[in-house]
């Protein structure tokens, strides 16, 4: 293989390099190439690039290589703020692929007293969520002072209402002149306001909505939504399906009807215990089960390869959760299929986002247990 000059990983150490082979990854994505420079220069930023282009390892692997070069391996140094647990976890694991060094993962609903004891092995790496993190420095349980680098992950979401105080808190506790990196598939005014003194990188859009990803259209009146989506697996052929709704009520409803149905499935809720997500996310990771039923807060980056379906039993409202929904499928150069089971309001509403965003939907429709294009659309 032929290593460009301009190709980020030839900035990384030879064990890093071997490490990213082991998991097949030989070259950086155009994220990497643009981020890895500029953390390794030991610059503050907030960077936005689409889902499923690679930012996780865009920030990990220069923080890690520079990590690797210090002796003292006896101190925090790097602090990982993420929205969910599963986040956190998939963060937690992505680091362990590539280093030795100490991690730990510290996230609320978890014993505390465990977490301290965790704290005692001094990892260099802490990962978390935003309330336990505060509450573990101010208990001075967790010594931040030799922290150099916070990093933000899915930052959007961080500094929305239900966790931007803790957010803010966590940014407030760390040294003035520690190195702030934040990240998104969506950087808004908002994030850039609060990150006003980091530099901004955009990444050009490389049209994963368009590119890697079919979108179809089923129309159904609300009471007959459970049944489209079980007669859509029948139909189809799929790897992995992630089904999304925003009713958090809808998951188990969705399940109910799908086990009775003898279709294996299972769910995946902020509300469940967290052993019991992590079953689900493993069982669904590995494809022992291939449908996984969830809500749009729980999936915030998570990254699970081999889905080749998502199903959204309503359009969000909001835009950026329709764009995160999608973007767990078509990853990493895969091709994969989104679709939407809407009535006639979300199906007007989908034609208006088609619109905004970019995307071309093909209406389908189910026919003698085989999907295929209406025979009438108006």
């Amino acid at each position: 293989m032929d290593t460009k000059t301009d190709n980020a990983f030839n900035l990384l150490s030879p064990s890093i390099i071997t490490k990213l082979k082991e998991i097949n990854i030989t070259q950086p994505t155009k994220v990497q190439d643009k981020v890895i420079p500029l953390i390794n220069e030991g610059k503050s930023i907030v960077f936005e690039s689409e889902t499923g282009t690679g930012k996780t390892y865009a920030y990990l692997l220069p923080l890690i290589n520079n990590l690797e070069k210090e002796d003292d391996k006896t101190k925090v140094k790097i602090l990982i703020a993420a929205p969910t647990f599963e986040l956190a976890s998939q963060i937690n694991a992505s680091a362990k692929l590539i280093t030795q060094r100490k991690t730990a993962l510290f996230i609320g609903g978890s014993p505390l007293k465990r977490q301290i004891e965790t704290l005692k092995e001094k990892p260099e790496i802490v990962i978390g969520n935003p309330a336990r993190l505060v509450e573990l420095i101010r208990l001075k349980k967790l010594k931040v002072q030799d922290v150099n680098t916070i990093v933000f992950d899915e930052c959007d979401r961080l500094i929305k209402k239900e966790l931007i105080d803790d957010t803010r808190i966590l940014k407030e506790l760390v040294n003035k002149d520690c190195r702030i990196i934040a990240l998104s598939a969506t950087i808004t005014k908002q994030v850039k306001d609060f990150f006003k003194d980091a530099e901004t990188v955009i990444m050009p859009k490389e049209d994963i909505l368009t590119k890697n990803i079919t979108h179809w259209a089923f129309y159904a009146e609300r009471r007959d939504k459970i049944e489209t989506l079980r007669k859509i697996l029948n139909a189809e052929n799929y790897t992995k399906v992630l089904v999304f709704t925003s009713r958090i009520d809808q998951v188990s409803n969705i399940y109910t009807k799908l086990r009775y149905k003898n279709i294996d499935c299972m769910t995946l809720t902020a509300k469940a215990d967290k052993k019991d997500r992590k079953a689900a996310i493993d069982r669904f990771r590995s494809g022992k089960t291939k449908i996984l039923i969830t809500s749009d807060l729980c999936t915030r980056g998570l990254d699970i390869p081999n889905i080749s379906h998502i199903i959204q039993m309503d359009l969000p409202s909001d835009e950026d959760f329709f764009i995160h929904r999608s973007g767990r499928t078509g990853r990493a150069g895969q091709k994969g299929i989104n679709i939407v089971i809407g009535d006639e309001y979300e199906m007007n509403q989908f034609a208006a986002l088609e619109k905004k965003i970019g995307i071309t939907v093909y209406p389908k429709e189910i026919y003698n247990g085989k999907i295929q294009a209406p025979k009438i659309y108006e």
